[in-house]
C-alpha cells in the first residue's frame, strides 16, 4: 500500500514536473516574449526619451512661445485699453461734436433769423462776384427770388456796372469798404451806400466778402429837409443878430430912459420934499403953540394938504423904485398881531365917523413874532383898509389874517380885506393893479386918488414872493386877498415906538446936523430943541469936519447932496481920516436913488428920508445914543460879531441833516474860500478885471449856501458888475476888504461847527 502510495506520488510528482515545465517553457516564452516586449520597451522607451528630449525642447519653444504671447497680451491688453480709452474719447468728441453741431444748427438758425431780420439787403459774394447768400431784404430790393439771385452777378443789379465792380475790386484789394454810393436798380433807383469786408478760411485765405447795402433814401430826404432848414436856420439866426442888435440899442435906449427917468424922480423928489420937509416941519411946530381956533384950523389943512402931497410923491417914488429893481425890503422880527392891530386903529375914526361896521379875524396860531419887513407890510394894509374906506358908504369892512402853511423855517400868511362898496366892473378887475388906473373916469373925481396904490401894492406883495388877487361884484363890495411868507425866528421885539419924550428928557445928548439948506436947518433946530438936544449946524462937510475937529458929539444927522463936499464924502473921512465911531444918520430928500449900500458901505448907520418924522427921528437918535456905536468895518451890513454871521439851515435841509456831507461842504467852502478872497484882492490891486470878476462869479454861490446875510451876496453881485463896467472903484476898494472881514468870520465859526458836529458824531 506503501508502494501504491508512492507510485502515486512519484506520479504526482512527474505530472506536476510536467505541469511545472510546462510552466517553466510557458515563462520562458512569457520571458522571452518579456524580453522582446522589455528590449521594445526599451527601444519605446529610447525613442521616448528622443521624443521627450524633442517634446522638452519643443516645450522649452513653446513655453518661450508663451511667454512671447503673454507679453503680446499684455501689449495687447494696453493696446485694447488704450483703443478703449480712445474709443472712450471718440465717443465723448462725437456726443460733444454731436452736441456742438446741435447747437450750431441752432447759432446758425438764430444767426440767420438777425441776418433775415436785418432790414438792409446783405450779399455773400465768392472771389469771382457771384452773389452765393443773401437775406429777405435783398429779394424785396431787387425783386428776384432767391434761387435767382445766388449764381448771379452782383454788379448787375446796380444802375453804374462800373461803380459796382470798382465798389467789388476795392473789398477784394484793400479788405473793406465804407459808405460807398450805388443805387439799385428795383424801377426806382433806391440809393444805398455799401458797406462790406471780406472774409476767410481757417489759413487765411480770402474766400469771399459780405456786403451791406444800406437804403438812404430817407436819408436823403432828411438831409436836404436839414439843408433846408439849416438855410433857414442861418436866415433866421441873421434876422435874430438883426433883432439882437435892434434890442441892444433898444435897451441902451430904455436903459437911457431909465435913467433920465430916474433922474428926473431923483431931482423932483429933491425939489418937492425939500420944501414939503419944512412946510410939514413948522406946521407941526406951529400946532404945538398957542393958537386961535380959525389958526389951528387953517394950520391942520395945511398940514393935510401937506401929508396928502407926500403920499402922492411916495407913490410915485415908491413905484419907480420897485420898477428899478431899488425897493429894499427888511428882515427884522416884528410882531404881526400888534402890528395889524395898530393899522387898523388908525382908521377907527374914519370908520366911525362913516358909521361903517370894523369886523377883525386873526388866527391865533400864527407865530408871535416873524421876520419880515413891517413898513411895507404897514404900506400894503394901508393901501388896501383905505380903498375899502374910502369906497363903502354902508355896510362893513371885515379884515381876516389866517395861517395857511407852517413848516419848521416859514410860514405863509393870508390877509383878506372885504368891503360892502361899490364894487368893480367884471372888464375893470383886471386893470385895477395897473399904474394910474381905476374902476371909472369918475372915480378920481369923486373919491380922489391917484390910482396908485394898487399897483404898488401888488408890485410889493409879488418882490416879497407873495400873490394877491380880488373878487368883486358891482354895487355889492370887493374882497382883496394876499399871501405872503414870513420867516420864524426866536428873537424877541423890542417895540421902541412905546418910548415917549419924557423919558430921556433929563439925557444930554449933543447932536450935529450937516445940512444945507437953511429952511431945513431952521426945522431941524425947532425939532431938537423940543427933543431938549443940544445942537451944532453945519452947511457942508467941510465945515462939519472943522466943527467935529474941535468939538464931541453923540450923533450926526448928514444930508447927502450938499455943496463942497457931499455926505458920502464927510462920511468917508470921518471913518477913514479921523477913525471916528460917531453915529452917523442919513438926511435924504432922494428916496429913489439913495443907494443904502453905499450908505452903510462909507460907514452911516442908519437913513431917515424928508419929510422928517419927528417921532421916527427921536427914536432913532435915542437908539443910537443909549446904545454903544463901537464902529466897525465889519458892521456895515448889521452883522454883529456877538452873534453868528452863519446860517446852517439851508445847508441841513439839502443835506438832510447828514453830517458827512454837511462836512465835506464846509470843507469845501473852507478850502476854496480863502484863496479866492486872495485873488479877489490880487486882482483888483493888478487891475485885472476878468480875473475878478471869475473870482466873484466863484464865491457868489457860497453865501446863500452857508446862510451869510443876503446882502452881501448882493455886494458880491455889485463888485462882479464893477469887473465889467470898471465903474466906482473907490466904493469896489471897500466891498472887497467887507467881502474878506465877513468870510474870514464865516471860515472862523465854520471850524467852530465842524468840530460840534464831530462830537456829536462820536
Amino acid at each position: 500500500m506503501m508502494n501504491k502510495m508512492n507510485f502515486e506520488d512519484l506520479d504526482n510528482a512527474h505530472k506536476e514536473i510536467e505541469i511545472q515545465k510546462i510552466d517553466k517553457e510557458a515563462r520562458a516564452a512569457e520571458l522571452l516574449l518579456a524580453n522582446i516586449e522589455l528590449d521594445y520597451q526599451s527601444s519605446e522607451k529610447i525613442k521616448r526619451a528622443n521624443e521627450l528630449k524633442l517634446a522638452n525642447v519643443e516645450l522649452g519653444i513653446q513655453i518661450k512661445e508663451k511667454h512671447k504671447r503673454a507679453e503680446e497680451l499684455i501689449i495687447a491688453n494696453f493696446e485694447l485699453n488704450v483703443q478703449l480709452n480712445k474709443q472712450t474719447k471718440q465717443e465723448s468728441k462725437i456726443n460733444e461734436l454731436q452736441i456742438s453741431s446741435d447747437l450750431l444748427k441752432l447759432s446758425s438758425q438764430y444767426s440767420r433769423s438777425l441776418i433775415e431780420a436785418i432790414r438792409d439787403p446783405i450779399f455773400a459774394i465768392s472771389l469771382y462776384g457771384k452773389i452765393t447768400d443773401v437775406n429777405y431784404a435783398s429779394i424785396n430790393v431787387t425783386e428776384v427770388s432767391r434761387p435767382h439771385l445766388i449764381g448771379s452777378e452782383f454788379c448787375s443789379y446796380y444802375k453804374d456796372l462800373k461803380a459796382a465792380k470798382k465798389c467789388l475790386r476795392d473789398i477784394f484789394e484793400v479788405g473793406f469798404v465804407v459808405d460807398f454810393p450805388l443805387e439799385i436798380k428795383d424801377g426806382k433807383l433806391i440809393p444805398v451806400l455799401v458797406n462790406g469786408s471780406v472774409y476767410k478760411d481757417e489759413n487765411g485765405n480770402i474766400i469771399g466778402a459780405v456786403i451791406i447795402a444800406r437804403d438812404v433814401s430817407e436819408r436823403r430826404v432828411f438831409e436836404k429837409d436839414l439843408t433846408a432848414a439849416r438855410d433857414f436856420a442861418e436866415m433866421a439866426s441873421l434876422v435874430a443878430e438883426d433883432a439882437q442888435r435892434n434890442a441892444e440899442l433898444a435897451t441902451v435906449i430904455a436903459e437911457n430912459a431909465v435913467k433920465a427917468k430916474q433922474q428926473f424922480l431923483s431931482n423932483m423928489s429933491h425939489e418937492i420934499r425939500t420944501p414939503m420937509n419944512a412946510i410939514i416941519g413948522f406946521t407941526k411946530v406951529v400946532l404945538k403953540t398957542d393958537l386961535t381956533d380959525k389958526q389951528k384950523e387953517y394950520l391942520s389943512a395945511i398940514k393935510v394938504s401937506g401929508d396928502a402931497m407926500v403920499v402922492l410923491i411916495n407913490d410915485i417914488l415908491d413905484l419907480a423904485k420897485v420898477d428899478a429893481g431899488k425897493m429894499l425890503f427888511e428882515k427884522i422880527p416884528f410882531k404881526l398881531k400888534a402890528s395889524v392891530s395898530s393899522m387898523l386903529h388908525l382908521f377907527e375914526p374914519k370908520i366911525q365917523e362913516k358909521n361903517l361896521l370894523l369886523i377883525k379875524s386873526y388866527d391865533e396860531n400864527i407865530p408871535s413874532v416873524l421876520m419880515g419887513d413891517p413898513v411895507r407890510l404897514h404900506q400894503i394894509i394901508l393901501n388896501l383898509v383905505s380903498n375899502a374906506v374910502k369906497f363903502t358908504t354902508l355896510g362893513k369892512i371885515s379884515v381876516s389874517v389866517r395861517l395857511m402853511k407852517e413848516d419848521k423855517h416859514q410860514v405863509n400868511i393870508e390877509f383878506s380885506v372885504k368891503d360892502t362898496g361899490i364894487g368893480i366892473k367884471k372888464d375893470k378887475i383886471d386893470t385895477v393893479f395897473g399904474s394910474f388906473q381905476q374902476a371909472t373916469s369918475g372915480t378920481s373925481r369923486i373919491y380922489g386918488g391917484t390910482g396908485l396904490g394898487l399897483s404898488i401894492v401888488k408890485k410889493l406883495i409879488e418882490s416879497q414872493g407873495g400873490s394877491v388877487s380880488v373878487e368883486s361884484e358891482l354895487e355889492k363890495g370887493s374882497t382883496f386877498t394876499f399871501n405872503l411868507p414870513f420867516n420864524k425866528t426866536s428873537l424877541d421885539v423890542k417895540d421902541i415906538a412905546k418910548e415917549s419924550y419924557s423919558e430921556y428928557e433929563a439925557l444930554k445928548i449933543k447932536v450935529l446936523v450937516v445940512e444945507d439948506i437953511p429952511l431945513n436947518q431952521l426945522l431941524m433946530k425947532t425939532l431938537l430943541d423940543d427933543f431938549g438936544f443940544e445942537r451944532d449946524i453945519a452947511s457942508n462937510g467941510k465945515i462939519a469936519i472943522e466943527k467935529f475937529k474941535n468939538n464931541h458929539y453923540d450923533i450926526i444927522l448928514m444930508d447927502l447932496q450938499m455943496p463942497e463936499m457931499n455926505g458920502f464924502e464927510t462920511t468917508i473921512y470921518l471913518r477913514e481920516v479921523m477913525n471916528s465911531k460917531v453915529p452917523i444918520i442919513a438926511l435924504t430928500a432922494d428916496v429913489t436913488t439913495v443907494d443904502l449900500e453905499k450908505c452903510k458901505a462909507v460907514g452911516m448907520n442908519d437913513y431917515i428920508s424928508k419929510p422928517v418924522d419927528e417921532r421916527l427921528l427921536y427914536n432913532k437918535i435915542i437908539s443910537f445914543v443909549k446904545k454903544p456905536s463901537n464902529y466897525n468895518p465889519e458892521d456895515l451890513i448889521s452883522i454883529n460879531n456877538d452873534k453868528s454871521c452863519i446860517d446852517l439851515s439851508y445847508l441841513s435841509k439839502r443835506t438832510k441833516s447828514n453830517p458827512d456831507l454837511m462836512m465835506e461842504m464846509i470843507g469845501l467852502y473852507l478850502e476854496q474860500t480863502p484863496p479866492l478872497i486872495a485873488v479877489m484882492k490880487k486882482s483888483l490891486d493888478n487891475k485885472d478885471w476878468k480875473l475878478l470878476h471869475s473870482a466873484v462869479h466863484k464865491i457868489i454861490p457860497s453865501f446863500s449856501i452857508m446862510g451869510i446875510n443876503n446882502d452881501f451876496e448882493k455886494m458880491a453881485i455889485k463888485v462882479k458888475d464893477f469887473a465889467i463896467s470898471q465903474v466906482q472903484t473907490d466904493d469896489i476898494s471897500k466891498m472887497i476888504i467887507e467881502l474878506e472881514n465877513i468870510c474870514n468870520q464865516a471860515c472862523v465859526e465854520l471850524k467852530l461847527e465842524v468840530e460840534k458836529i464831530k462830537k456829536l458824531k462820536k
